[in-house]
């Protein structure tokens, strides 16, 4: 299992690195110990962090207010807590 994901009693904890302003928004892979994500906001008063949560919602099959940006506020390298979803389901979705 990739090790970008992490199960807790809250939800899945989902570590990603994000490459802003790409030409389209999508997945790459893993790149270390994160899931790579291209998404074509920039990184600016918080568009790539909005677009990270939709783009996961939409790609998870969950709500937006399920998803919780847990670190990496300003960085590139962030954790995601999804709620209302298992390890098994994120995996299958995600890979």
């Amino acid at each position: 299992m990739p090790q970008c994901l992490s199960e807790t009693d809250k939800g899945v904890l989902i570590d990603i690195h994000v490459q802003p302003r790409a030409s389209r928004n999508e997945l790459v892979g893993l790149q270390g110990d994160c899931l790579k994500v291209r998404l074509t906001s920039p990184p600016v008063e918080g568009a790539a962090n909005k677009l990270c949560r939709e783009f996961f919602a939409k790609s998870l099959g969950v709500a937006k207010s399920r998803i919780t940006l847990v670190a990496g506020q300003k960085s590139r390298h962030k954790r995601l807590l999804i709620e209302g979803i298992s390890l098994d389901d994120a995996r299958k979705k995600l890979f």
